[in-house]
């Protein structure tokens, strides 16, 4: 495509992700590598309102998400300030196109050695926080023809607001680390409704082979991580509520107590 309509493109994707419209599937693009940098010109155009970078997220963390995309691999997308809200922020229903609604997971770097990180110990090590988070994805990509894994990472990996909840001090000990896998996740309502459960191995086998595989996958493009930013893991699991309820995910069996986040669908 020449480069003009690769501009349009872009433009469109901007104008119709604010106005909650289907976001056009990126078509001048054909491999992930180049997805990244659409990706990077795209979100550049989010900043001036939706503020500066804070970190990014994993997506596609299950084998059975990569295989519905053609890929063997997760892809990545970055997180703006202002997608983030605080413990039990009220949420409209409908803020997006095709809401997506996860208990999701987020550790906070400690220092920029994590860069280096070649196993999951070394990758705690270099760790400061992890919170509990309710990612509110967006399936706003246009599904005619269906989305590719081109298209959902130039688009940002669907990221659109996320509500930060609970945190708890990551501990550089054997424990922490095997919690991570085994913590037990659930999905209530107001009322003790159940909305689903999972459990931290679900992410990668372990949630830190996230972060390990977000620092070697930003390696290939020259990029590294930095001390503060907030690194959203991936899915736990995706829950549906109704309008009106009050969610609340748990984390248990994290030395120290369970974490919790909570979030009101109005």
């Amino acid at each position: 495509m020449a480069a003009q309509s690769a501009s349009d493109q872009l433009s469109t994707m901007v104008e119709n992700y604010f106005a909650l419209r289907d976001v056009p599937a990126w078509t001048a693009s054909s491999t992930y590598e180049q997805a990244l940098h659409v990706q990077d010109a795209f979100v550049d155009a989010l900043i001036p309102k939706l503020g500066k970078p804070v970190g990014f997220k994993v997506g596609l963390v299950t084998k059975e998400a990569q295989d519905r995309f053609n890929l063997t691999h997760p892809v990545r997308g970055r997180l703006l300030s202002k997608m983030l809200l605080t413990n039990d922020a009220a949420v409209p229903f409908q803020y997006g196109v095709r809401p997506v609604r996860e208990a999701d997971l987020i550790v906070v770097v400690k220092d920029s050695a994590i860069n280096h990180a070649e196993n999951l110990t070394q990758a705690l090590h270099n760790l400061k926080e992890v919170v509990a988070f309710i990612e509110l994805a967006d399936s706003f990509v246009a599904t005619n023809p269906p989305v590719t894994a081109v298209a959902l990472t130039a688009a940002n990996v669907g990221a659109r607001l996320g509500v930060l909840g609970e945190r708890a001090t990551l501990k550089t000990t054997p424990e922490f680390q095997s919690s991570l896998a085994q913590m037990h996740v659930t999905v209530r309502d107001d009322s003790g409704g159940d909305l689903g459960e999972g459990q931290g191995s679900v992410i990668l086998s372990h949630p830190l082979n996230a972060v390990l595989w977000l620092v070697e996958d930003m390696k290939k493009s020259g990029q590294k991580l930095r001390a503060g930013d907030l690194l959203s893991l991936g899915s736990i699991k995706a829950f549906t509520p109704k309008a009106g309820q009050r969610v609340t995910v748990t984390y248990d069996g994290l030395p120290g107590g369970p974490i919790k986040v909570s979030c009101r669908f109005q």
